[in-house]
Parts: C-alpha cells; sequence; structure tokens
C-alpha cells in the first residue's frame, strides 16, 4: 500500500465522494470558540491598507473601590480613505470579569449593547449565523485572558469610537491583588493612556506598576501617588515615546500592565464597607500561625504522562516535599490503572522522611490505564485510618491534592459516579484540590468534584513554566491559618447573604462575604467570626459602621457610589453559577433561575446571558446583530486544544487587512473561505479510512497537497468510527520540490536528491527553493521560495491508548498567494447553497 499511496498522492489522483452520498457535510461557520473542536473562525476578507485607518485614540481607565475594579476602554479611529473601511475593536479583559457594557459611536449616533438572556439572544444569534455574519464576540485569549473583538463598516472620513466596560472582584493570591490589561494597538496612537485610581478605605499597605513591554526608557513614564488611603497610577507615552526606533512606525506598546497592591490589616475583624443598604465583609486577619496540615498527593502516572509532563512533576514534587513543615504529615499514592503507595499511612515530614519520599518520587514511571476513582479511594482510606488512629491533631487541616493529564478510563470511568464516590467517602472531613494537567483533562469533572468537597480546581498549562504552576498551586494552600471559619450577622437585619462558611483560610488570601440590610439606614450592626485556630479557637466579634466615601473622598465626585450592591450581585452570581453544577436537579434549576434574573438585572454578561450588539445600517441594508457571551471554562479548554495554530484574527486592536487562513484538522475539519460572500464555511468530512482526498490544487502556481485518512486503532464501545490524516503529500511543480509528511517521518525530494527528518527531532532544513522548520514533536512549517507557507500540526496521542493514534492537522498562513482557479478542498469556491447545516 504505500508504494501505491505515494504514486497516487503525488501525482494528483484524486478521490472525493460525491454530495448525493452524503459524505461531505456542508454548514456554515459557527464563528464561536464553543464549537465541537473549538478551531473554528470566520475569516472575512480586507482590502485596504492599514494606514487608511488612523488609531488615534486609546484609553484604559480602571476605578478600584475596596477591591471592586470597574474597567472601561475607550479607543477612536478615523477612517482617512476615500470610500468605507471595515475597522476592527479588539481588547482583551480577565476572564474572572463580567461585561456590563459595549458601545460605539459613529458619527454622533450612539449603538448600545443589550443583555439578553442567552437563550433568547441565540435566536438572533442562530439567524446571524444562518445569513453569514460573524456573530461571536468573544473568545478566549490565553491562559487568564478573554478577546472581545467586533467590526463595523465606517463611512470615508468618519469617526468611530468603541467603549467596552466590564467588572470584577479582585481576588488576593499570595498576599496581593493584581490588575492586569494587556495592550496591543499595533501602531502608533496619538492619545495613548493608561489611568487607574485605587480607593482602599483600610489604607494602602505597598503598590508596584510596571509592564512586560517597558523598557528603562519608558520606566520614568509609568506615574504613581500613593497616599494612605488611595493610588492614582498612570503611563501617557507620547507617540515619538511608543516608537521603536527614531523615524520607525514600530510600536514599543505590545504586551501587559500589570497594578499590584495589598491592603493594612490592623483589625483582627476584618473591614467592612456599607453603602445604600449593602455591606461588604473582608476577612484576613494579620499574624495568625499556620495550622499543622495532612496531606496526600496522587499523582497520575498513566501513559499519557509521558515525557515531559512526567519530568516536570517530578521535578514540582521535589520541590513541594522540601517545602513541607515539620509538623505536617503527608503521603503518596501514584496510580494507573493500578496504585502505589509510598507508604502505607501518613508521615511526619522530618528531614528523613522527606528525603527517602524524594527517592521515591524520582521512581515514578510513566505506565498502563488511568484510574482516578482507585487512587482516590485508596488516598481516603490513608487518611481516615489515620485521624481514627490519631495519628495528627484534631486542630490540623486535611486535604488530597489530585494531579491528573486525563480522563478516567480503568476502573469506574463514570465521572458522575466517581464525583459521588469521593464525596461519600470524603463525608467532609477533608478537602480535594484538583489539577488537571494539559488539555485533554476533563476538566469540568475535576472542577465539580472539587468543589463538592470543599476545594477547588486548577487548570495547569503544558509548558515550560508547568513546573512554576505546580509549585504556585501548592505554595496558596501550603499554610492554613483557620479551618471551618464561620462569619455571623443579625439574621434580622441581613439577608441574601452570600456564602459565610468556608472549609479554611490559607495565608496570603481572603474570604469576603457581601449581603443586603433589611434597613436601608441602618448604618452599625454586630459581627461574630468562629473558627478553629492552631491550639485555640478563634472568636472575634465587633460593630460594623458604616463609613461616609464622601468624607473619606471629598475631591472625587464619582468612586462608584453603588459599588456594595454591585459588588454583592457579583459574588452572588458567581456562587450560584457554581451550585449550578453542584447542586442537586432541584437546586440546580432555582439557582439557575436566581442567577439569569440578577445578571439581567445587573446587566451582568455570564453564562446565562449575551449582550446582543447592534450594527448600524450600510448600503447593503441593516446586518445582523452579534452576539457576546461569556465563555466556560469548557469553551476556553476547546478553543485552545488546537494550539497556536487555530486560525484566528490577527491580535490588534483595528485591522483592515487579513490575508484568508485555511485549515483541515481533527475528525477532520475544513475551513473554507468563500470568496464572493466575505464568509466562510465548515466541512466535516466522514469516510473510510484510507480515502485519498484532494486539498489543494492550483495548476497557475503548480501546487498539488493531497491528503489520506487513517481511523482508530478499533471501534469504541459507542460504535462510533473517528476518520484523522495521517499522511500528506505537498508537490511544487515549478521549484521540484516534493514532500511526504506521516506520523512517523517527512521526506523531501528535490532534483533527484532525498532527505528525511523525524519528528522526534527539533530540525532545520533550508535550500534555495524551500525551508523545513521542525519543532520536536508538534509541528513542521514549510516555506516555499515565492509562495504559500504551510504548517502541519503532529497531534501525538498516548502509544498505548485503546483506540485512538497520532494524527495529522494542514493550515495554509499565505493562501492570499495562491491563484484565483485554486481548487480542492481547501481551495475549491463554493457556487450553490450548502445542503443541511451541521456543526463542525
Amino acid at each position: 500500500m504505500s508504494g501505491v499511496w505515494t504514486v497516487l498522492l503525488l501525482w494528483g489522483v484524486v478521490f472525493v465522494p460525491a454530495l448525493s452520498h452524503g459524505a461531505l457535510v456542508i454548514s456554515r461557520e459557527d464563528s464561536t470558540p464553543q464549537s465541537s473542536d473549538g478551531a473554528t473562525r470566520l475569516l472575512k476578507k480586507r482590502s485596504t491598507d492599514n494606514m487608511e485607518v488612523e488609531v488615534y485614540s486609546v484609553k484604559v481607565a480602571c476605578k478600584v473601590a475596596s477591591r471592586f475594579a470597574h474597567t472601561v476602554i475607550t479607543s477612536s479611529a478615523l477612517n482617512k480613505a476615500n470610500s468605507s473601511q471595515e475597522v476592527f475593536f479588539e481588547m482583551d479583559l480577565p476572564k474572572t470579569a463580567f461585561i456590563t457594557n459595549f458601545s460605539m459611536e459613529i458619527e454622533g449616533r450612539m449603538y448600545t449593547g443589550v443583555v439578553k438572556e442567552k437563550e433568547k439572544a441565540k435566536k438572533q444569534y442562530d439567524k446571524a449565523v444562518s445569513t453569514g455574519q460573524t456573530a461571536g464576540l468573544v473568545k478566549a485569549s490565553g491562559r487568564k485572558m478573554e478577546k472581545f473583538s467586533v467590526s463595523v463598516n465606517i463611512a470615508a472620513n468618519s469617526n468611530v469610537t468603541f467603549i467596552l466596560t466590564y467588572e470584577e472582584l479582585l481576588q488576593r493570591k499570595l498576599g496581593q491583588y493584581e490588575i492586569m490589561t494587556r495592550v496591543k494597538p499595533k501602531q502608533l496612537v496619538q492619545h495613548f493612556e493608561i489611568v487607574a485610581d485605587i480607593y482602599e478605605p483600610q489604607g494602602i499597605a505597598f503598590l508596584d506598576a510596571y509592564g512586560t513591554f517597558i523598557s528603562n526608557e519608558l520606566l520614568p513614564l509609568v506615574e504613581k501617588t500613593v497616599t494612605d488611603k488611595k493610588a492614582h497610577i498612570s503611563f501617557c507615552p507620547t507617540m515619538d515615546q511608543q516608537r521603536k526606533c527614531p523615524g520607525c512606525d514600530g510600536t514599543l506598546i505590545d504586551g501587559d500592565f500589570f497594578i499590584k497592591y495589598d491592603v493594612n490589616r490592623a483589625e483582627t475583624l476584618g473591614d467592612i464597607q456599607i453603602v445604600n443598604g449593602y455591606f461588604v465583609h473582608y476577612f484576613a486577619p494579620p499574624d495568625l500561625p499556620r495550622v499543622p496540615k495532612n496531606v496526600v498527593f496522587v499523582i497520575d502516572r498513566s501513559g499519557s504522562m509521558s515525557g515531559n509532563k512526567m519530568h516536570q512533576t517530578r521535578e514540582a514534587m521535589l520541590t513541594i516535599l522540601n517545602d513541607l513543615h515539620e509538623d505536617d504529615y503527608f503521603g503518596i499514592v501514584t496510580f494507573d490503572n493500578e496504585f502505589s503507595t509510598w507508604k502505607g499511612s501518613l508521615t511526619k515530614a522530618t528531614t528523613e522522611n522527606v528525603s527517602e519520599a524524594k527517592g521515591f518520587v524520582k521512581e515514578i514511571q510513566h505506565r498502563g490505564y488511568t484510574d482516578i476513582n482507585g487512587a482516590l479511594m485508596k488516598a481516603v482510606d490513608i487518611m481516615m485510618k489515620d485521624k481514627q488512629a490519631k495519628t495528627f491533631t484534631e486542630r490540623s487541616v486535611s486535604m488530597v491534592i489530585l494531579l491528573t493529564d486525563g480522563m478516567p478510563n480503568s476502573g469506574v470511568s463514570s465521572t458522575p459516579q466517581i464525583q459521588k464516590n469521593v464525596r461519600d467517602a470524603m463525608g467532609g472531613n477533608m478537602s480535594l484540590f484538583c489539577l488537571g494537567f494539559g488539555n485533554d483533562v476533563d476538566y469540568s469533572f475535576l472542577d465539580v468534584m472539587s468543589r463538592q468537597n470543599q476545594g477547588l480546581a486548577r487548570r495547569i498549562y503544558e509548558g515550560s513554566d508547568a513546573t512554576l504552576q505546580l509549585q504556585g498551586f501548592y505554595e496558596e494552600v501550603a499554610s492554613p491559618l483557620l479551618s471551618e471559619v464561620d462569619l455571623h450577622y443579625p439574621d434580622n437585619l441581613v439577608n441574601s447573604l452570600t456564602t459565610s462558611h468556608y472549609k479554611q483560610l490559607f495565608n496570603g488570601s481572603e474570604i469576603v462575604v457581601a449581603g443586603r440590610l433589611t434597613d436601608n439606614s441602618l448604618d452599625n450592626f454586630l459581627v461574630e467570626v468562629f473558627a478553629k485556630g492552631f491550639e485555640e479557637d478563634f472568636i472575634v466579634k465587633g460593630q460594623a459602621s458604616a463609613q461616609e466615601w464622601d468624607i473619606l473622598y471629598p475631591e472625587q465626585e464619582y468612586i462608584f457610589g453603588d459599588f456594595t450592591e454591585r459588588l454583592w450581585a457579583y459574588l452572588t452570581i458567581q456562587q450560584l453559577l457554581s451550585k449550578k453544577e453542584t447542586g442537586t436537579a432541584e437546586e440546580k434549576g432555582n439557582v439557575t433561575a436566581q442567577a439569569l434574573e440578577m445578571s439581567l438585572q445587573y446587566s451582568f454578561v455570564t453564562p446565562l446571558t449575551s449582550m446582543v450588539v447592534t450594527k448600524p445600517e450600510t448600503e447593503e441594508g441593516q446586518e445582523e446583530p452579534l452576539i457576546a457571551d461569556k465563555l466556560t471554562e469548557d469553551e476556553r479548554q476547546k478553543a485552545q486544544r488546537l494550539g497556536p495554530f487555530v486560525p484566528q484574527r490577527v491580535s490588534n486592536t483595528y485591522r483592515t487587512q487579513s490575508m484568508p487562513t485555511y485549515f483541515v484538522d481533527g475528525d477532520p475539519h475544513f475551513m473554507i473561505e468563500l470568496p464572493e460572500q466575505e464568509d466562510a464555511l465548515c466541512f466535516n468530512i466522514d469516510d473510510r479510512p484510507g480515502t485519498i482526498f484532494n486539498l489543494v490544487r492550483d495548476q497557475l502556481a503548480g501546487i498539488l497537497v493531497n491528503g489520506q485518512t487513517i481511523g482508530d486503532k478499533k471501534v469504541a464501545p459507542d460504535g462510533k468510527v473517528n476518520t484523522y490524516f495521517g499522511l500528506f503529500g505537498i508537490v511544487h511543480q515549478g521549484l521540484g520540490v516534493r514532500l511526504e509528511v506521516t506520523t512517523h517521518d517527512i521526506t523531501v525530494s528535490q532534483d533527484g536528491k532525498q532527505a528525511k527528518l523525524h519528528w522526534s527531532d527539533t530540525a532545520s532544513l533550508k535550500g534555495a527553493n524551500l525551508d523545513l522548520q521542525v519543532t520536536k514533536d508538534r509541528s513542521l512549517t514549510v516555506t516555499l521560495r515565492d509562495s504559500v507557507q504551510f504548517v502541519v500540526i503532529l497531534h501525538k496521542v498516548w502509544k498505548q491508548h485503546p483506540y485512538h493514534q497520532d494524527y495529522l492537522g494542514f493550515y495554509t498562513l499565505d493562501s492570499h498567494l495562491l491563484s484565483p482557479s485554486v481548487h480542492g478542498l481547501l481551495g475549491r469556491k463554493a457556487t450553490s447553497s450548502p445542503p443541511a447545516s451541521t456543526a463542525c
């Protein structure tokens, strides 16, 4: 088959299944990142030089009142061309924030987004997608951010101003709050400004402001004015100061701007703010001794943890073991489809025991399948036996920390059943913290299971800093200060409380409780806090009194007068959404209704609501509305699975031109531009393994690309047969270049000479007509002289996976260099209506 395949592939014999047989299914592309493979993006033609749209103003203004941040991003642009142009606005915002407003001012007329119930907005969304409009405005952007992007058609010599507003409660981690602003204008801006005003009645203990892009020359432009209870930060470079070099148009402004600070903590009761009938209580008492902890580390050693994941896990564990305190007790469980324990019980963290445990960790090797249920049951059994034997003090804090990168596929594989088993076994006696390593993990399963057991989940991203991520998470939970923390308020004076019981308080964190007062004129009430401390119970009582903000900050006309109410709403919605995932069926229905009602009342874009943005009419008539949604963690994960080669808009604030990108990947999904309609189609192809498809055939350019599908090793229990691409052939007749790419190696032929590169090595091959760059076990970049550039992605699958095997993805990055006569599945021009839709 191999020899026949080479002839068929490289010399252009093409097999494409007929539409009438239903093998090729075409659907208009849903541009939201929550599509089934997370890979699709809508790409539209731009035909104007970037300089014809001038961005003359960008301002980021943030006001923080007692940790509640209100950020407004305003940006203005002028279309200097003699014809109408499409102008883009793109901005990153923290994934923990809720969008509250978006508006566009065009020629004196304001177009403002309206927050609606997601299901109702979806009807408008579906209509927009069916007519070929770019409906989704929010996409995942890195680990901590989401990208909001919108475009609008602007008449010649006209202005547009975009205004985006979002709010969030700053979370205290490792003893500080962080405000992060991502700025990437991609051009010099006449008026560029980042400004922040922070108001903290407790007093500001320290504050730092810096940018990843700020050089020593720009550092003096970061101005900070800090007094006892307020701070003002600004960064306003001139156009000349923004330049990369004298006389050039490149900008230095490209990266993240950080503000980090903490507040004074003189009172053990904490800080309580009462404003307009609502209150918020911040509790993080200073100078408490740490409480000893009992921890069982449960480490996945299944086959999918091979390579760098296992190495980074071992490195992180060695550091974590070093950080254990001698009064801590610990145990280690490693698992695949079987489990092993370092010792059968918890062991005190003496120098000798830690050293012995390090030896055990160094010998962990990957193998087998993934039995999460069995491993967690063993960890709980160890903890409960030592609890009954009174191995550790009753006032210590017990926790299980699970690290896994995959799905349960051995033992109990039903995730709801595992969650029930773990919840029943733990019985409120310990907390569970789950670390999901990489993009193949079922993060929702871990997240719900953690919250069901008074813990939390954290995603660990694959990368060179994965070891630091693991260590950073452990540092957050390494030092418990209090356990079983209860905050009490008078029942007859306070209602609609957010969560007021917490399993533990960790050093460097903060508990926040908000509520509504029964009497708006009430300006004081009793507050009590009960908890378990290191050697004795922690009990503190005090009187909460309203502070007059207009007296504290008399020179400020507006500091968020209703910030306590909006903070209460933000916190309540967040906690209701959490209960929606962890409660009973009846509880889920009730909390969903409550969260939706509050989201609409306070105009928050949450997972239950959408913002509908109406665009102005154009010469072609009224455009369909656009939709801004809030991404769930699952949707973010899907959007990130294909890595950096997922087609996306170029990350700049405004853009008037982009080159079309075509790709095929997954089971297999195709992205194809429709030039006449300035739109895109998404294809799903289902056919027998071994089928050859012509992807690109450009006779004028002399380029041919074919691909052959492969299938799973065997049919999965659900009966679904997945097909992927396992081999690509690329020919450039004019340059005399031929490439054959498999999941094992890359063979290149030119002028009778042949060379072979392997995926197991990072390597490059440069010639007069061809450049190849192989990134080990990840990607191949093919650059043909004066022609199109291709990228082939290698998707690695655990070798012992019962069903799946390695497969390839194919991308064209410079498809504008193809001729208008290009054909093939990634070059075809659709001229007829597609058949019934299906999502890619």
